[in-house]
């Protein structure tokens, strides 16, 4: 089976505070067989989603800056759900807080190769087993 098979129906949260990366990142998830639930652009909407418990999530992309605030707080409102998640920043990846040293990250620009396969590896193989 191919890697965008794996990933065909996963519901994801997209957390991305510029809008042409968050229709890029969207137009992505599409051809990959996801569904965007939702895009949130500011940490206080990612918030709202993140903790919104009737809102089916099987995963999410996080920009770690959002308008100078760092996404961590709906991080870790969903890793409390059981949520995973990856990051993604512009910023390099020795800036993230030393308590999410852990996630997941790609470095922007990425290719859409390199998003795929981190979702799988993220989000379909841990079910695997």
């Amino acid at each position: 089976m191919n890697r965008t098979a794996l990933l065909n129906g996963l519901r994801l949260l997209v957390v991305e505070d510029e809008a042409m990366i968050a229709m890029m990142l969207e137009d992505m998830l599409d051809t990959f067989g996801c569904v965007v639930v939702d895009i949130a652009g500011t940490l206080s909407k990612g918030l709202d989603l993140a903790g919104n418990l009737s809102l089916a999530i099987d995963g999410a992309i996080l920009d770690v800056n959002l308008g100078g605030e760092t996404v961590y707080p709906v991080a870790e409102r969903l890793a409390a759900r059981g949520v995973p998640f990856i990051f993604c920043t512009g910023y390099g990846l020795t800036g993230l807080a030393s308590n999410f040293a852990h996630v997941p990250t790609l470095a922007k620009p990425y290719m859409r190769e390199e998003l795929e396969q981190m979702l799988v590896t993220v989000l379909v193989e841990p079910r695997a087993h």
